[in-house]
């Protein structure tokens, strides 16, 4: 009799541990099915303000494109005068804007993204001076960010930098290089036109 309720008690004490073992699998269950959900979300969220990060600048490059557009030169002092206010109004309520993602880097990527920074730097700071010979060296960085084999020589120094930058950062590379070229394209449209211009003046001024 006494041996009975001992293998009873044994059989209740194993199922009732048994049953807290369950217990504890379900809820580790339920939160690790929650953390991948909050996961999803996070992904989510720096996705969206990755976009709207894209959208700001995209309106400040127009905003200056506007600014700087030979059609802002041709109008007259009166309406260019009004035009420049909104745009600068425009201008100032993008750059309230303000969007920070962070990008976890280990020592190595934080090297790389610095010497990739610094040698981008050091091209636009020719641009003044010689912005053809500027132009095609970022053209050459570029070159060195894209899979497709591209139509210019590839600065292979550069692409073994950004190899080593944070695939976030690489992206955002790409995306300055992108912007840098639109907007020395730009400018030497202006240039043209305004040199154009001016040897059209100087025809009519000269000569018969």
């Amino acid at each position: 009799m006494a041996q009975a309720k001992i293998q009873a008690k044994m059989n209740e004490s194993a199922c009732s541990k048994f049953s807290r073992t369950l217990s504890m699998a379900d809820r580790s269950g339920q939160l690790l099915e929650t953390l991948d959900q909050l996961e999803a979300r996070v992904e989510s969220l720096r996705e969206a303000a990755y976009a709207m990060e894209q959208e700001r600048e995209s309106i400040l490059e127009v905003i200056q494109s506007v600014q700087n557009s030979q059609e802002m030169r041709n109008i007259c002092a009166g309406e260019r005068e009004e035009l420049t206010l909104t745009a600068d109004r425009l201008m100032g309520r993008t750059l309230s804007v303000e969007i920070s993602i962070g990008t976890i880097r280990n020592p190595q990527q934080e090297e790389a993204l610095q010497r990739a920074t610094a040698m981008i730097d050091e091209i636009v700071k020719k641009l003044l001076s010689d912005m053809e010979g500027g132009r095609q060296q970022l053209l050459a960085l570029h070159a060195a960010c894209v899979t497709e084999a591209p139509p210019v020589p590839i600065d292979q120094k550069f692409q073994a930098v950004v190899i080593s930058c944070a695939l976030e950062d690489q992206k955002k590379i790409k995306q300055r290089l992108e912007s840098l070229l639109r907007n020395v394209g730009s400018a030497e449209k202006n240039i043209k036109i305004m040199d154009h211009q001016k040897l059209e003046d100087s025809k009519a001024n000269g000569g018969h």
